[in-house]
């Protein structure tokens, strides 16, 4: 099924109908991403966050993406993190393990551990799944965090931007707050204004849980591929600010997001959409 697309001054637009029909206009964009990139370079570096964006990738895991996706050149990473327990209700980590990474799968102590779908068995690595030390203080663990991607761009697993020193993950996929945040950078927190390190931290969310890392604006913005996915009427002046050409707020985070050298896709729902301007 074609959905249609838009391409505006502030990225390509993709307005659904309804959440099955993003969903599956979405996962079918990340495998073409996915094969794209394997082919290129050996791997897919994606970083993701939670909430209810998890929900929208559950049929990565289905058929035919549990058999086509080659799983085992994925790398996958966080781009904001709660700091609480891998086990606790509010981790990404959690959110995504359930959601995504175990739906149908059962993990072992091994090199890989295998999911039976179909009769198919898809490989997947858990030494390629990167979350945070959930025993340091968000501080530290932001650190350390950092410090393993910087390894990995050393190897050159993760590629490096060519306009800046900041990783160049090949897909950076995030929701969107109706406040217009995105990952942990909130309207007007000092953190959406780090520029030197790569990973920040936060001890004061405006939403609970309060500590968190979270990758800063110019990694967002040196990724190869950038998705914004945004569903719900409740968020759709958010999704008009940060989108349309002629919005004066530029205090919105998401409108903060333009890759350098890359490419921007919003993901929407009609509801989300409603305020959008049809010249735009």
């Amino acid at each position: 099924m074609a959905f249609p697309r838009v391409q505006t001054s502030r990225g390509e637009l993709r307005i659904h109908e309804s959440l099955d029909d993003l969903s599956t206009d979405l996962v079918e964009y990340i495998s073409e991403l996915s094969d794209a990139s394997v082919k290129e370079r050996g791997v897919f570096t994606i970083a993701i966050s939670g909430g209810s964006l998890i929900g929208l990738l559950g049929k990565l895991s289905e058929a035919p993406y549990n058999k086509t996706i080659d799983w085992v050149k994925w790398y996958i990473f966080w781009v904001d993190e709660r700091v609480v327990a891998k086990s606790h209700s509010d981790s990404n980590y959690k959110l995504a393990k359930e959601g995504l990474l175990t739906k149908g799968l059962v993990w072992a102590v091994v090199v890989y551990a295998y999911v039976i779908v179909s009769d198919q068995m898809v490989p997947v690595i858990p030494s390629h799944v990167h979350s945070i030390n959930d025993s340091l203080s968000a501080e530290d663990a932001a650190s350390e965090y950092e410090f393993g991607i910087r390894q990995l761009v050393k190897t050159r697993l993760i590629n490096v931007s060519d306009v800046s020193d900041c990783p160049k993950f090949d897909l950076i996929l995030v929701g969107m707050g109706p406040d217009g945040h995105v990952a942990s950078l909130f309207p007007g927190h000092h953190a959406l204004g780090v520029k030197e390190e790569w990973v920040t931290f936060i001890t004061d969310s405006p939403k609970p849980p309060p500590e968190r890392i979270t990758f800063t604006m110019p990694v967002i913005n040196s990724a190869s591929n950038v998705v914004v996915v945004v569903t719900g009427g409740e968020k759709a002046e958010a999704v008009h600010q940060a989108i349309n050409a002629n919005a004066n707020d530029d205090s919105v985070p998401a409108r903060m997001i333009s890759p350098a050298r890359g490419k921007l896709v919003w993901f929407l729902d009609k509801q989300a959409a409603v305020k959008l301007e049809a010249a735009e």
